[in-house]
């Protein structure tokens, strides 16, 4: 796991001695600690309320604290040093932003799908090439080009890795983001598909693009559309997912909503009631009855605002604003397909090289939900080279997290995890470089 800095305050209260820890990369102050033991050569303490029952044990020297750290039956060293008194906590920031000079250089390009016309930008490596290329497909939802998130931006500490290993990254915005035309909401997979193949065109359109060594990599959503781009066209020569479901929709949301719903304290009732709400709505969005799935929609936002306390609850006058808000986001072919897709008869069919990773505290698309099934499809294919990995400790977005909840992004200093970035990095140049 990455070194996320943590610091520990310790204070004798009337004799007693009394403990907090703050983890400024991620905003996190005042967990409170439980001092299980103490003496002049060792302590153990733990953060209390936090799930998997963190614990400290380490060996007390006059300025430091050695020991190993445990939680969710996962082992780990650390290492504390004395910090003087008053000084403060680093402050959050985004360590892993490029700054100029780069050695590669950017193209703004803009090339057709359909009728729509994307923008995007082309970041290409020294040299005159023909250089291997790596076509970006965010995640599900409107995105840009770097695929902003949390005050993140991914696609653009990717592109900026992979150009300085020498692989050209096309980026491009969704539709109806930035300089996209279209409208994601009455978009379907299929025409997904076809700009992420629109993109490859482009690349193969280039003489300074290898044309043999083209590749997709798709984050969450984007490891649906991977897949299927490669299935479609025999010029996509691997596909990487990054958090890539392997199971249909549904029932990606339905486990990410129980563990959110468990992150949050909620009761096994109100988890239960939400469950039924997505499993009838994705029903009725199957059977494209938008009426009917507008219907419970409707009930269901009606139900979740009464619940609120009065002091919470939005004035009557804003309250048709954002039923409506909600409900123009959520009735669209766009959902539709997110809810009902399978990807298993694709990834039966990949048998280009496959590199999928994932992170054990992912609450979106967590592993014990992808990782069997998408290693399955692939044997079923006949696939002899992919590489799966899960990270100990990373979120979604495959930083270093304490719980993986989506509130914790933008909190977290590190945008992607160093040895993530290494993987793929690593991956890219045994095969294609």
């Amino acid at each position: 796991m990455a070194d996320i800095g943590v610091i520990v305050t310790f204070t004798d209260e009337a004799g007693v001695l009394v403990g907090s820890l703050d983890i400024p990369i991620q905003g996190l102050e005042g967990l409170a600690l439980e001092i299980r033991e103490v003496s002049p050569e060792r302590i153990v303490f733990s953060i209390i309320g936090i799930p998997g029952d963190p614990t400290f044990a380490g060996d007390l020297g006059n300025d430091f604290i050695e020991g190993t750290f445990r939680q969710n039956g996962q082992e780990l060293s650390f290492a504390l040093d004395r910090v003087a008194e008053g000084e403060a906590p680093i402050g959050l920031n985004r360590p892993q932003e490029p700054v100029p000079p780069f050695p590669y250089r950017e193209e703004e390009v803009r090339y057709r799908s359909g009728a729509v016309t994307l923008a995007a930008t082309l970041t290409l490596p020294e040299g005159p090439g023909p250089h291997p290329a790596v076509v970006l497909i965010t995640g599900s939802g409107p995105h840009d080009r770097d695929g902003t998130l949390a005050d993140h931006r991914p696609f653009l500490v990717l592109a900026d890795r992979l150009a300085r290993e020498g692989f050209a990254v096309l980026r491009s915005d969704d539709r109806g983001v930035g300089g996209s035309g279209g409208n994601l909401s009455q978009t379907t997979y299929q025409e997904l598909t076809d700009d992420v193949l629109a993109g490859v065109d482009l690349l193969l359109a280039r003489s300074d693009i290898a044309a043999d060594r083209i590749g997709v990599f798709g984050h969450s959503e984007g490891g649906y559309l991977g897949p299927l781009a490669a299935v479609r066209s025999d010029d996509i020569a691997f596909v990487i997912m990054m958090a890539g479901p392997s199971v249909p929709g549904l029932e990606v949301l339905l486990i990410q909503n129980r563990l959110i719903f468990l992150l949050a304290d909620a009761d096994e009732g109100a988890i239960e009631n939400q469950i039924a709400y997505l499993e009838v709505f994705a029903e009725a969005l199957r059977q494209e009855d938008y009426q009917l799935a507008e219907a419970i929609l409707r009930a269901e936002i009606a139900e979740q605002l009464a619940a609120l306390p009065s002091d919470q609850r939005p004035p009557p006058d804003a309250i048709e604003e954002i039923v409506e808000a909600q409900v123009a986001n959520s009735i669209s072919p766009y959902i539709r397909e997110l809810l009902i897709y399978d990807p298993q008869p694709t990834l039966r069919q990949l048998t280009v090289p496959v590199l999928a990773f994932y992170g054990t505290l992912d609450v979106q698309v967590p592993p014990v939900q992808s990782v069997g099934w998408l290693t399955g499809a692939l044997r079923w294919a006949g696939n002899t080279d992919y590489t799966v990995e899960v990270f100990e400790g990373l979120n979604h977005l495959m930083q270093p997290a304490i719980t993986g909840a989506i509130e914790e992004y933008d909190q977290i200093e590190i945008t992607m995890a160093p040895e993530v970035l290494e993987l793929v990095a690593d991956w890219l140049r045994q095969r294609f470089r």
